[in-house]
């Protein structure tokens, strides 16, 4: 009479535990299922007689974007990280033509609907041009808003069989590329109340790119809230070499007005923190300077830009960057 009993109580007890490991799991989250929104505003650019350069506006999705795929008819063939929404698909042939399309991915892998198809014909090789093109005159611009502006310059020539592309560098970085034939673009994707860098260089089909046009500072409009700029501006870098064979970067900039003493400034270079330049009495009433010493092999490219530590504590804004070249 007690045998089922004691099967009540394994029954109970296997129960208790199933019960209790349960309790003990973490719960799942709901899966990712939807798709990003399609990518718009696809272009596509031959740059040179083997690469094209695609860009597309941002795409968005409910949790966030990944990434984005490039496809050439059906085919990807190359893969970009966000926030990055441009890409130059190289090895192609020359004198043809190809068909782009641009899908987003988010974090769980759902890829959107594939954009609409832009097409683009590569130009013929010119395999023993070397000669660049001459550089971009008169690069000028105004900030159309808090977070576009608008550039245009001067044509530049190539004797070995025109220009193919022109690229605008935003402190050394390429951030935008237009066909040969244009001489003018609008940059958006920009942040309100900031100082850009920005100089244009041409290219020819066999990749061979000029030299910097001159350089251009543009502020965009100040958003919402914003108060007065608190960039340190009019800065310049000079490269020297010391009779002893010392080789130096000397900068030199106008301090900020911020209501009170700036003692302390953050120096970047290429886009990267490199030091902090602290005053050991008190702050110069006029221009400051500042030099470090290069070790990099002669002929490196920095791109210098400083911001200043005000007197709440907190960092101001970036003033506008400087190019300048390690000495010989």
């Amino acid at each position: 009479m007690q045998r089922p009993t004691v099967y009540a109580v394994l029954a109970c007890g296997a129960l208790l535990l199933a019960t209790t490991a349960c309790s003990g799991a973490k719960a799942q989250p709901p899966l990712d299922r939807t798709a990003p929104a399609t990518p718009g505003g696809v272009t596509a650019q031959a740059g040179s007689a083997t690469s094209v350069h695609v860009m597309w506006s941002p795409s968005s999705d409910d949790t966030g974007v990944a990434g984005y795929e490039v496809y050439e008819k059906g085919a990807k063939v190359k893969s970009v990280a966000a926030p990055d929404t441009m890409v130059d698909v190289d090895r192609l042939a020359p004198a043809k033509a190809y068909s782009f399309t641009v899908r987003a991915r988010d974090r769980a892998g759902n890829l959107s609907a594939p954009s609409a198809a832009v097409a683009a014909r590569t130009p013929a090789a010119a395999p023993d041009d070397r000669e660049p093109p001459t550089a971009p005159t008169a690069l000028r611009g105004r900030a159309t808003g808090t977070g576009s502006v608008a550039l245009s310059w001067g044509r530049a020539t190539d004797a070995g069989g025109g220009v193919t592309a022109y690229d605008v560098y935003q402190e050394n970085s390429r951030i935008h590329s237009v066909p040969g034939t244009e001489t003018g673009t609008r940059v958006g994707g920009l942040r309100p109340g900031t100082v850009y860098t920005f100089t244009v260089r041409a290219r020819d089909a066999a990749e061979n790119s000029s030299k910097d046009s001159n350089s251009l500072d543009l502020k965009t409009a100040a958003g919402p809230g914003q108060g007065p700029s608190t960039a340190p501006t009019g800065l310049t870098a000079t490269a020297r070499t010391s009779g002893s064979g010392e080789r130096t970067v000397l900068l030199r900039w106008t301090q900020p007005r911020t209501g009170g003493e700036v003692k302390e400034y953050e120096l970047y270079l290429n886009g990267k923190f490199a030091t902090t330049v602290v005053w050991g009495a008190a702050p110069p009433a006029g221009p400051a300077t500042y030099s470090f010493t290069v070790t990099d092999p002669p002929g490196t490219r920095y791109s210098v830009k400083l911001r200043a530590k005000l007197p709440d504590g907190k960092w101001g804004d970036f003033s506008a960057a400087r190019s300048v070249v390690a000495p010989r």
